[in-house]
C-alpha cells in the first residue's frame, strides 16, 4: 500500500473511530468539484464523467437528518415539534458542520484547488456530509449513529448549548419588525459567480423603505442571514439608526409623552439576559467539555429568575 494511502487510512480512523473498508468511497467524499477530476475508462482509454463529492454530500445530508433527528427526539423528551426541528437544523447547518470539519481535521484532507478552499465557506461542511455518506455506504447506518454520538457529540459539540443558541437572525429580525410595526423586506443587490462557477449573492435588509446593511453568501438564505445579523447588531448598538427606522404614528402620541414612547421603543430593542448570553455565543464556543447539561439549565433558570425579580 502506498504511503499516502496509509496516511489517509490513519487520518480517517482518527476522525471516524473505525477503519475504512472501501477507501474509494472516502476518496470521492474528499474530492471537490474544483479539481475537475474525471473517471478514466481503461477499455476505451477515454475520460468519463466528472467525479466530485456532490452525490455523497446529498446522501450524507439525508443520513445526518435521520441520525440527528433521532438524537434530538430522545434527548429532549416532552419538547414540542418546533423546538426539535429548530435544534436539529442548528446541529446540521453548514456553519456547524464547517466548524466540525475544521476541528476534526477533515478540511485539511479535502482535495481541491487552493483558491476554492480559501474562498468557499461551505467546502468543509459539504465534505463532512459527504464523509458521512461514504461511511453509510461502507459500514451502514449504525456506524453513522455511533460516529455522531461518540465522536462528534462526545468530543466536539455541546447539543444543549447549540439548542438554546439563537442563530436564525432572519426570524429574530422578523419578530422585532412585527413588534415595532416595521415593514421588512430583502432586496437583492447583486448576483455573480466565483472563479469555480459557484453563485454569490448579495442581499440588503430594507426596513420601512430604508436600505440597511447587506450580506454576502453562496446562497440567498446565507446572504439574507448575514444581512439580518448585521442589521440586528446595528439596531442594538446605534440608537440614532433605530430612530430612523421606527416611525411612531401621531395618534399613538395622544395621552402619552414623547419620553414614554421613547422609553417603550428603547425597551423593545433590548433583549433579556438569557437572550443576550445566547447571542454572544460563537461557533468557537461550542466545546462539549466546557459546561455540563445541568450547569447550562441551572444558569438559564437563574437568569430567568433574576429577570422575573427585576420585573
Amino acid at each position: 500500500m502506498p504511503r499516502k494511502e496509509k496516511e489517509l487510512y490513519a487520518a480517517l480512523y482518527k476522525i471516524l473511530g473505525v477503519w475504512p473498508r472501501k477507501i474509494q468511497y472516502y476518496k470521492v467524499a474528499l474530492m471537490h468539484k474544483s479539481l475537475g477530476h474525471r473517471d478514466f475508462n481503461p477499455k476505451t482509454k477515454r475520460l468519463g464523467k466528472r467525479v466530485s463529492n456532490e452525490r455523497l454530500e446529498f446522501l450524507g445530508d439525508a443520513i445526518l437528518d435521520a441520525v440527528v433527528g433521532d438524537l434530538v427526539y430522545r434527548r429532549y423528551k416532552g419538547k414540542p415539534e418546533g423546538f426539535l426541528t429548530n435544534t436539529r437544523s442548528k446541529l446540521v447547518q453548514r456553519e456547524t458542520l464547517g466548524h466540525l470539519a475544521q476541528q476534526m481535521g477533515i478540511t485539511r484532507l479535502i482535495m481541491a484547488s487552493g483558491r476554492s478552499i480559501q474562498h468557499n465557506s461551505y467546502i468543509g461542511g459539504n465534505a463532512f456530509e459527504a464523509l458521512v455518506g461514504a461511511l453509510y455506504l461502507d459500514r451502514g447506518y449504525d456506524a453513522c449513529m455511533t460516529f455522531w454520538n461518540k465522536r462528534v457529540m462526545g468530543e466536539y459539540l455541546n447539543a444543549d448549548k447549540i439548542a438554546y443558541k439563537e442563530m436564525n437572525f432572519k426570524s429574530k429580525l422578523l419578530e422585532w419588525s412585527q413588534k415595532n410595526k416595521v415593514q421588512l423586506e430583502y432586496r437583492m443587490v447583486s448576483q455573480s459567480q466565483d472563479e469555480n462557477g459557484s453563485p454569490i449573492f448579495v442581499y440588503a435588509v430594507v426596513l420601512n423603505g430604508v436600505v440597511c446593511l447587506d450580506g454576502e453568501g453562496y446562497s440567498k438564505k446565507e446572504a439574507q442571514q448575514m444581512a439580518s445579523e448585521k442589521t440586528i447588531n446595528k439596531l442594538r448598538t446605534d440608537k440614532n439608526f433605530a430612530d430612523k427606522i421606527i416611525v411612531v404614528p401621531s395618534e399613538q402620541l395622544e395621552g402619552e409623552t414623547e419620553k414614554e414612547v421613547a422609553k417603550e421603543t428603547e425597551f423593545s430593542l433590548k433583549v433579556t439576559a438569557t437572550e443576550q448570553a445566547i447571542d454572544e455565543l460563537s461557533l468557537d464556543d461550542l466545546s462539549a467539555k466546557e459546561l455540563s447539561r445541568e450547569e447550562i439549565i441551572a444558569a438559564a433558570e437563574a437568569a430567568a429568575y433574576s429577570e422575573k425579580e427585576a420585573i
